[in-house]
């Protein structure tokens, strides 16, 4: 009975896995795909090596606090038990999925643990209240970190990462030697060559922070029922591996989720703010959502950049207005040298309706603290009813 019980619950974490590398190639690697810089299959190979990397280094410490310091007896963690919260964390991928939004699995995977510990009042209510600081500050510094980018950097960066696409692939194979090589197109230039160089560079460093996070989601529930961890962590990269190659081909086709359905620009920065944030906190132990920091990253950054002032054409001479739009951040600007602040035509800046929908934002921040928020409150209530009736 009990072989039978972990092979379900082994089951339902590969089902998990698989979902996680569905869902995260596509922000990871969907704009060097869409620059042409890899193909779809380049993109899921990367993604699931650094996935894996990040799993087996820095995630073993989120694995840890989520399976054994979250609760203050690890015997609560059953092959019964575990099972039950890796539905709850399939169960919100689900819903996430159903209604168009990236649902948070580390929010949810420590709400659903979290509602075990309460039920069996063997929660670790300190170890909970360190990971829910920062979950309320890493989404500030995500803000304020990508406002301060937005508003002073932005348009540099745009300037640099304007670059001129030349027809054919960006990279090609190399079979003249005995071991194949990537080498530059034939019609790529050196700094276009530098610019999808970087895009997957951060294309890589989004899979190991997604690595370094998401697989404690799909595995600790059953290493803390007593499941070797390395072994688990291998099941985890191939479940991961399997998403990436199968499902997420069609995330990688439309550039994924709102991340990459930014402008390059715009993705790059987000990218980089968000994966510094959740490799620095998956280094402490603690699990961090990816989709909420980027959320706000995204917010940040078109808040920096609508408060930059615009010279409004037509105004009378010396006047400025503010800039309004938070769809600034989308701006593009062909010169080498960006306009400084204050310098910049009202033409450069798009409407806010353009790229960035106040209502649509809200939605998505609703949804990615419901989604926890239910998965908590129906696992408290499944475990309370399950230690009354049988246990």
């Amino acid at each position: 009975m009990v072989e039978v019980l972990l092979l379900v619950g082994v089951a339902v974490a590969v089902f998990v896995g698989f979902n996680i590398g569905g869902s995260t190639t596509g922000p990871a690697f969907g704009p060097a795909v869409g620059a042409n810089a890899i193909s779809k299959t380049v993109a899921a190979a990367l993604m699931s090596g650094f996935f894996f990397v990040g799993a087996w280094t820095l995630g073993r410490r989120v694995v840890a606090t989520l399976g054994e310091e979250l609760v203050t007896d690890p015997g609560v963690f059953t092959i019964e038990s575990s099972i039950v919260v890796l539905f709850f964390i399939g169960g919100a991928l689900f819903v996430g999925n159903y209604f168009g939004v990236p649902a948070s699995t580390s929010m949810t995977a420590v709400g659903a643990i979290a509602g075990l510990g309460v039920a069996s009042g063997a929660l670790d209510w300190t170890v909970m209240g360190e990971i829910a600081v920062w979950w309320i500050v890493a989404p500030v510094i995500g803000f304020w970190t990508s406002a301060v980018i937005g508003r002073y950097w932005y348009p540099r960066i745009d300037a640099w990462v304007d670059i001129e696409s030349t027809p054919g692939a960006l990279f090609e194979v190399n079979r003249d030697g005995l071991i194949p090589r990537p080498a530059a197109g034939p019609n790529t230039t050196r700094r276009e060559l530098t610019g999808g160089v970087v895009v997957v560079a951060i294309g890589c460093l989004m899979g190991f922070s997604s690595g370094t996070s998401n697989i404690a989601n799909a595995i600790a529930p059953l290493v803390g029922a007593g499941v070797d961890l390395n072994m688990m962590i291998l099941l985890g990269g191939v479940a991961v591996a399997v998403g990436a190659f199968t499902i997420a081909r069609r995330t990688l086709d439309t550039l994924g989720n709102d991340i990459t359905d930014l402008p390059l620009t715009a993705a790059i920065v987000v990218a980089m703010v968000s994966s510094t944030i959740v490799v620095g906190l998956s280094a402490i132990g603690i699990p961090a959502s990816f989709v909420i920091i980027a959320t706000t990253s995204i917010v940040g950054l078109g808040w920096g950049r609508a408060t930059r002032t615009a010279t409004v054409s037509g105004a009378v001479s010396g006047e400025e207005s503010p800039a309004v739009s938070v769809g600034a951040l989308a701006a593009d600007n062909p010169d080498d040298e960006p306009p400084a602040i204050g310098e910049e035509s009202s033409e450069d800046i798009p409407s806010a309706a353009d790229l960035f929908d106040p209502e649509t934002t809200g939605r998505v921040l609703a949804m990615q603290n419901v989604v926890p928020v239910l998965a908590t409150a129906g696992a408290y209530a499944t475990f309370l009813l399950l230690y009354a009736v049988w246990w």
